[in-house]
């Protein structure tokens, strides 16, 4: 099959991948279309520096064989992180952090960006019939978002900013829009700050204080902006993962009581319930061929994916 895999230091196209084979509990999915997110490019920089194989894990898919029978021919979701299910984390319902887990196109795990997958069937979301792919595909990165508001209190008093002007802050910035709090994003570029103004304040100022600050640039230099801005007794959350490393002066939080929340993976079923009542939006994704891969990890649009089957 049709795969772009990465050899630990360079992706490339290659047709003949042999096609996965379902375990007893798992499915089989053909992989509709699949989406492009700051992880994989970070991977490619050495953010994981073991891993070797199909890249990518946001996806939408149809069922071609499965355990349980009534999936079959269904479009899907996934969760991306597969777990032991015997130790202290998948038995406190944090599979997520499982010490062996795998990790759909990150940790052990082959990937999206090809025509087939094989994964837990128990970790697959049927798509709602009215909901198009090309919206679905949204479900991962949104429910990442969504697990902001799973892990701090925002009130509509509270004041926030989301620091990012790209596509990791525009899902995050709705998400927190639908709290009512008083929200900022701050960013680098006025141009792609036009696309927060129906739902927040923008700026490209740092002279302001918030007492919660998401970091969401996809960059080390984030987090020094956001120890700025956040006030004392405040608390940063941590959004963007990068193959570079960060050197932080630990007694400045100690003294200001500054906490420091670490955020990545979250909850798929709200994530789509939002995506069906329409009460997030996103523009449209830009599709490329999987052999057009190189002009795809050039684009600088908003989301970006390919459209394989």
């Amino acid at each position: 099959m049709k795969a772009l895999y990465y050899n630990g230091e360079k992706l490339s196209y290659v047709e003949n991948y042999s096609k996965p084979i379902r375990k007893e509990n798992e499915s089989l999915i053909r992989i509709e279309v699949a989406g492009i997110c700051n992880t994989d490019k970070e991977i490619m920089k050495g953010y994981k520096p073991n891993f070797k194989g199909i890249l990518g894990h946001e996806f939408v898919g149809v069922v071609e064989d499965s355990n349980d029978k009534s999936l079959i021919g269904k479009r899907v979701v996934g969760d991306i992180n597969r777990g032991c299910g015997n130790c202290i984390y998948c038995t406190t319902n944090r599979e997520k952090h499982c010490l062996t887990r795998e990790v759909i196109g990150i940790d052990n795990h082959d990937g999206v960006f090809t025509e087939y997958l094989t994964w837990d069937t128990r970790l697959l979301h049927r798509i709602p019939d009215d909901l198009p792919s090309e919206k679905a595909l949204f479900t991962e990165p949104l429910a990442a978002a969504i697990e902001i508001l799973d892990q701090v209190h925002i009130k509509p008093s509270t004041k926030v900013a989301v620091i990012g002007d790209g596509r990791l802050s525009f899902m995050i910035s709705q998400v927190v829009a639908l709290t009512g709090a008083d929200l900022t994003i701050i960013g680098k570029h006025s141009d792609k700050l036009e696309n927060f103004k129906t739902f927040a304040k923008t700026t490209t100022s740092t002279d302001d204080s918030y007492e919660i600050v998401i970091e969401a640039t996809g960059s080390p230099s984030g987090f020094d902006t956001a120890k700025k801005i956040t006030r004392k007794q405040g608390i940063i959350v941590v959004k963007s993962t990068y193959a570079d490393k960060v050197n932080i002066d630990l007694s400045y939080f100690v003294v200001n009581e500054i906490t420091i929340k670490g955020s990545r993976c979250g909850p798929f079923k709200p994530a789509l319930s939002l995506l069906e009542k329409g009460y997030v939006d996103f523009p449209n994704i830009e599709f490329f061929k999987l052999e057009e891969f190189e002009e795809a990890f050039k684009s600088k649009e908003f989301k970006i994916g390919f459209r394989i089957n």
